[in-house]
């Protein structure tokens, strides 16, 4: 009989209940949990698709010294012994952790015991800096602590909801579905989007502010100066619960309207529709995410929004308030246990005193670190310039994902002892570790996740662990064992590390922090195998419910006020003759930072195979780039080369460009080498989303498209982009040379064997050229040539991986690059869940589906995550607009 486990998936901060079914035969299937409070059931495509990412193709199963296999007593001898001999000689804050949100709660509570407590160093930082520090550091100024004080609920519940900064139909799709059936349910609900691209989210969006980059401190300034004479303004809750309104609004208001319209860069008309929208309208919430947070304003940029929530009173009741969306699946975990360099466990401050022997005693630590450690891009910088000596680098890649990229690349190279602890043996960052550490990945690990609303979930294992890869907090509490703190990590389970966090949140607290899950303290491990999600707070005595924060005031700065911050606008335009076009960063639907987990699916690989970069169609024809064609995009600190896609989805003089392509994926396509290390001055937060950039055609001499059959050897090709597709791989090529003969090229790079010959053909006057090489009625792999870019009906193509080809003709419709009589083709994917291609949707509007529910019906496109119905509705409306001509 099948075997059923609830648990909780690994990808963004939505937090998403999975049932994971395990056959007999020890086949997994997923399907979103009804039960699950944070998606009732509903899956985005990379949740519907997680069982197609674990299997062990590529997976680091044993330590590794030096690249040679060893046991485990002798690589966690080396670790504890080279940490323990660098601080001997140099001192504590010669070694760093460098952690993640990948991490569960579990994992991330031993890392920093172990740097904070006992090592006594803060230098323990982690990749959600990030993605929310600037939230964090604008709730502390704010609120006096690291509190997030709504649901999800309040956003189906307002009348107004703001995105700001928040790509929520690709980013966090499962609760941009809730959003968008409760605007079903209630039309009168209103929706703006505040962003520089006009992104698939703005398809529900009732106005769509593109505004200019790092604008918005201005515009919720002004909307603070517009608030402040208006009804809406709330003098009852300003005067009871908060300091500093007064300077607040005289910053704001000394903004004239000239200036707003000049930083915002956006028409008189919408800045007033939008205030006009925020005044009237009592139920208000504001989400905001990366396009806040990752700029060198950021921290000011939150808190210029919670001051306009803080003046109308409009925090912690249903419906209203502030509320940020976490990228990751457990950054909202690390804050708890103080994972990030300028915190302490339990969201105590390591700038306080009493916080940090309070801390002390509970650890009964010989020592606590008593200063902030160094942030993330700081951190990088000391291991370049040699302050930090040892450096463990766990569950992520900063190789890819770390702004100036080479630049840290180049620093970890040349560190003296280098541990990552990861679940695959190759990345851009594994490549450099002196000791590898084999980890479990999601379906083995057994902990816990905090999600975007301060819900705790359960991951559960329903896997066996692969070769001899061991949980996180195992690895720290061997080395903290082996470092001579022994009775501080006697851990044999997670249970008892939840515990221990828990007992830790409600030491000496009496309600004077905010995260208090004290009823947990003590919890069995039976009853920790049966924890069902629940938000905190949740102090000893209490039970689990909806919790919100500050209706009534209660803030966490000793008065029990909030603080209004006074903002300045910041300078918005980094670009100048020599980089005149400004890059934006970001994610898109179907892949997750470093394509280690998604990057194995051939359908989540499906809709966008290759590195891109949007550009307006206007500054693409000023700079010679052709659509589809090569893109190189550099700066001062790095260079990219990415496929061009030109659309005016994208503002002019912008660009956007996905962070996800790597040194495994693609030959250069780390979008992170080009941005600067430039940080937010209170939050430490990298500057992703306003990189002065200059953009130029890559001038390419051939182009290429292959499938294969077998995974091909990395290419001899100034440009290649690798993906899983079904029934092997797809590899889009580039080529600045002549290749002499191509029959060895594809023997050499597809592994053919010697006695395969080719079916082709060779075009000198055109440059076509195509070669398909049969094993007897199987498809090894083929190449097709063309000196612009390969017109080759794709997902065709690949399908004939799987295909027979018996009859010859097949074999030339192979060549030809496009399906004879009877073999149709169903285009790019739009629906990843559903395999559905934008000739088949097409196909069904002809037939009379001219709605995405009819649609839907016909081809099952749109029906399961629903990721996809902007772009169906898009499909419909070109469709039908083409009839109409």
């Amino acid at each position: 009989m099948a075997a059923e486990v609830k648990t909780t998936c690994p990808y963004c901060g939505v937090g998403c209940g999975v049932i994971a079914t395990v056959d007999e035969a020890g086949a997994v299937t997923v399907k979103g949990d009804p039960e699950h409070p944070s998606n009732f059931g509903r899956l985005c495509s990379k949740g519907s698709a997680l069982a197609e990412t674990i299997d062990l193709d590529g997976r680091l199963l044993y330590p590794e010294i030096a690249g040679a296999r060893s046991g485990w007593d002798e690589a966690l001898d080396l670790v504890a012994r080279r940490f323990s001999d660098t601080i001997a000689e140099y001192g504590p804050d010669s070694v760093a952790f460098y952690v993640s949100g990948q991490l569960l709660t579990e994992d991330y509570y031993l890392a920093n015991k172990l740097m904070k407590g006992f090592i006594g160093s803060a230098n323990i930082d982690t990749n959600s800096r990030l993605c929310m520090s600037s939230s964090v550091a604008g709730h502390r100024r704010a609120f006096g602590a690291d509190t997030v004080p709504g649901t999800y609920e309040d956003i189906e519940l307002a009348d107004l909801v703001v995105l700001t900064g928040s790509n929520l139909a690709w980013c966090h799709p499962v609760i941009y579905q809730r959003l968008a059936a409760a605007k079903a349910a209630r039309p009168n609900m209103r929706i703006v989007v505040i962003d520089p691209r006009r992104t698939m989210t703005c398809d529900i969006a009732d106005l769509h502010l593109a505004i200019r980059p790092d604008g918005d401190v201005a515009l919720f300034m002004g909307l603070l100066a517009h608030l402040a004479t208006s009804p809406a303004i709330d003098q009852n809750y300003i005067a009871s619960h908060t300091e500093g309104f007064a300077s607040a609004f005289a910053s704001a208001a000394a903004l004239d309207i000239n200036d707003l319209l000049e930083r915002t860069g956006l028409p008189a008309m919408q800045i007033r529709e939008f205030f006009r929208l925020f005044e009237t309208t009592s139920k208000v919430v504001t989400c905001y995410s990366q396009g806040v947070n990752q700029s060198s304003s950021g921290t000011d940029k939150v808190n210029a929004i919670l001051n306009c929530h803080l003046a109308t009173g409009r925090v912690g009741r249903p419906g209203m308030g502030p509320f940020s969306l976490t990228g990751q699946p457990n950054a909202m975990g690390g804050r708890e246990v103080g994972g990030l360099a300028n915190m302490l466990a339990a969201h105590m401050a390591i700038e306080n005193p009493e916080d940090r022997d309070r801390v002390q005693r509970f650890w009964e630590s010989p020592v606590i670190a008593a200063k902030p450690g160094l942030k993330a891009v700081d951190m990088f910088r000391a291991v370049a310039d040699g302050r930090i000596k040892a450096l463990w680098i766990m569950a992520t890649n900063p190789v890819v994902s770390m702004p100036d990229a080479d630049s840290v690349e180049s620093a970890i190279a040349a560190c003296p002892f280098v541990v990552v602890s990861d679940i695959l043996r190759e990345t851009d960052t594994a490549r450099h570790a002196q000791v590898l550490l084999p980890s479990l990945g999601w379906g083995e690990k057994d902990g816990t996740v905090t999600n975007s609303e301060r819900r705790i979930s359960r991951q559960r294992p329903f896997l066996d662990m692969p070769g001899d890869a061991k949980a996180d907090w195992w690895q720290l509490a061997e080395v903290g064992r082996r470092m001579g703190f022994a009775a501080a990590f006697d851990f044999d389970a997670p249970a008892e590390i939840f515990a221990e966090h828990a007992a830790l949140s409600a030491f000496e607290n009496n309600g004077s922090r905010d995260f208090d899950i004290g009823a947990r303290a003590g919890i069995s491990g039976d009853a920790y195998e049966e924890l069902s999600p629940f938000q905190w707070p949740q102090a000893a005595g209490t039970e689990p419910g909806i919790t919100r924060f500050f209706a009534d005031g209660g803030f966490y700065h000793a008065d029990g006020k909030a603080r209004f911050v006074a903002v300045e606008p910041p300078a918005t335009d980094r670009t100048n003759a020599d980089f005149p076009f400004t890059l934006n960063t970001g994610r898109i639907r179907d892949q997750w930072h470093t394509m280690t987990r998604t990057g194995k699916s051939a359908r989540l690989s499906a809709h966008i195979a290759e590195p891109f970069a949007e550009i307006h169609p206007r500054d693409a024809i000023e700079t010679g780039i052709s659509s589809a064609g090569l893109v190189e995009i550099d700066s001062p600190h790095g260079k990219a080369i990415v496929r061009a896609l030109v659309t005016d989805r994208q503002a002019r003089g912008g660009i956007f460009a996905p962070m996800h392509w790597n040194d495994q994926f693609a030959a250069k396509a780390r979008i992170d080498a080009v941005v600067a290390p430039i940080t937010d001055p209170f939050s430490g937060q990298p500057a992703s989303k306003n990189v002065a950039v200059a953009v130029r055609p890559f001038p390419a001499s051939h182009y290429g498209f292959a499938v294969s059959a077998t995974k091909p050897v990395t290419p001899d090709a100034a440009y290649w982009a690798l993906a899983k597709a079904e029934g092997g791989w797809r590899l889009e090529l580039a080529f600045d040379r002549t290749v002499e003969d191509w029959t060895a090229w594809c023997r050499a790079v597809f592994a053919i064997p010697d006695e395969i010959e080719p079916l082709g053909y060779a075009d000198r006057q055109t440059g076509d050229l195509r070669l398909a090489f049969f094993d007897g009625e199987t498809l090894l792999a083929a190449l097709f040539l063309a000196r612009e870019p390969v017109a080759v009906a794709r997902n065709w193509a690949i399908s004939q991986l799987s295909a027979a080809h018996g009859d010859l003709r097949k074999r030339f419709a192979l060549v030809a690059g496009r399906p004879g009589a009877g073999g149709p083709d169903p285009g790019a994917t739009v629906c990843s869940c559903f395999s559905v291609g934008v000739n088949q949707i097409a196909a069904a509007v002809r037939g009379g589906c001219h709605s995405v529910e009819a649609v839907g019906k016909e081809t099952s496109a749109g029906t399961n995550c629903g990721s996809c119905r902007s772009e169906i509705g898009r499909i419909i409306d070109r469709c039908l607009a083409a009839a109409a001509e």
